[in-house]
Order: C-alpha cells, then sequence, then structure tokens
C-alpha cells in the first residue's frame, strides 16, 4: 500500500486543482487534455458516466504528452478493470464498497477512495488508505467540516470535490490536510463544445496558479 500511496500522491501533488472531466464526445478528449496540459493541470480525471468516457480515457493516455489520465465514479470492479485496461494511471470513487477495496488491492493502479464522514475515513484509515477523495465537500460539510477532521484524524490527506469553484478552492487548499481539490469549472461544457481551448488553458493556468 505504501508504494501505491506515494504514487498516488505524486500525481495529487502536481497541481492544486484536478479537472473532473465528463466527456461526451470521445473526439474532444485530447484536445481539450491538451489544453489543460498547456496551462498547468496535467492530472486529468476523467469520470465514467457517459458513453464515450473509456475511449477518451484510452486516446488521452495513448496521445496527450504529459498527461496523467485517471477515471472517476468507479462503482464497482468491472468499471475498475475496464479503467484501468484503458490506461488509467489512477482511480478516483465516490464512496466505497467491499468489492472495490478488493480489486484496488489486487491492482498497481492506486485508488483514490470516497469518504463523507468520519467513520467512513476511520474505515479507510484501518484498510491502509492515507488519501481520501471527500465528497460530496460542500454538500458534505465544506471546508469547515474538513478543517474539524483534520486534529483527530491527523495523518489523513483529502482531495474534496463536489461543489468547488474558482471562488471557494482557497478555503480548501488552505487547511493542512488537503492536498489537491477537484473541479469541473476549468472545463466548462460551453468551452468544450465551442472548442475554445485557448479558454480552457487560460481558465487551467488560473487554477494551476491557486497555490503559488
Amino acid at each position: 500500500m505504501g508504494d501505491k500511496t506515494e504514487k498516488l500522491l505524486s500525481t495529487l501533488k502536481l497541481q492544486p486543482v484536478v479537472p473532473v472531466l465528463i466527456i461526451e464526445d470521445a473526439k474532444t478528449a485530447v484536445p481539450l487534455a491538451r489544453a489543460l496540459v498547456a496551462g498547468g493541470l496535467k492530472a486529468i480525471e476523467i469520470t465514467l458516466r457517459t458513453a464515450a468516457a473509456l475511449e477518451a480515457v484510452r486516446l488521452v493516455a495513448r496521445e496527450v504528452e504529459g498527461a496523467v489520465v485517471g477515471a472517476g465514479t468507479i462503482l464497482n470492479a468491472a468499471h475498475y478493470a475496464a479503467a484501468v485496461d484503458a490506461g488509467s494511471q489512477f482511480i478516483v470513487s465516490p464512496g466505497t464498497t467491499q468489492e472495490l477495496l478488493d480489486v484496488a488491492r489486487q491492482s498497481d493502479i492506486p485508488l483514490l477512495p470516497g469518504a463523507a464522514t468520519a467513520s467512513e475515513v476511520m474505515a479507510l484509515r484501518e484498510e491502509g488508505y492515507k488519501v481520501l477523495k471527500f465528497f460530496p465537500a460542500e454538500q458534505a460539510g465544506g471546508a469547515a467540516y474538513l478543517k474539524a477532521l483534520s486534529s483527530p484524524l491527523a495523518g489523513t490527506l483529502f482531495c474534496p470535490t463536489g461543489g468547488i469553484s474558482l471562488k471557494n478552492a482557497m478555503d480548501y487548499l488552505s487547511l493542512p490536510n488537503v492536498v489537491c481539490v477537484g473541479g469541473s469549472w476549468v472545463a466548462p461544457k460551453e468551452l468544450v463544445s465551442a472548442g475554445d481551448w485557448a479558454g480552457i488553458t487560460k481558465l487551467a493556468s488560473e487554477a494551476a496558479a491557486l497555490k503559488g
């Protein structure tokens, strides 16, 4: 678990914001990922919420130099295996099940498991996890809630995701137990639809500078 934790941390520490992407058309995946990388966001999460998602992961992994592509919204072992097969370098889940923990234990590709309560965090710590996704961040209590966990659950790091924007990202990034945040605002649907890759690179640059 130690090696996988370090592998995951090295990815999450690449930047303060990990783009969380819902890709409807796989043809947009490569130019979108290149725009994000150009703006300084190398680690990219493509969520398995569309029929195009796995192909998007495969294309980015194969064609985008500098990108570290992961797959999100992984709900079961079949999702996990398909995402790894497509080239995912890290796996993200909104929550955790025993099935996911079992498949993650057997895989070389690290899992960022989701947790929203102290009990869930404690259960994952018992499984050896020190880096977790806090989801849905704003709805589950926000930065104040996560700050309250920092002392009793010291040694656990979080990537909060859900309801985070440029306006409130620093509320999370300023916390000692936050390694990065996940956000979709760096790739708004209207800019992707318009093919405004320069606009996305600009948003990525602003996000990459948040903790600078």
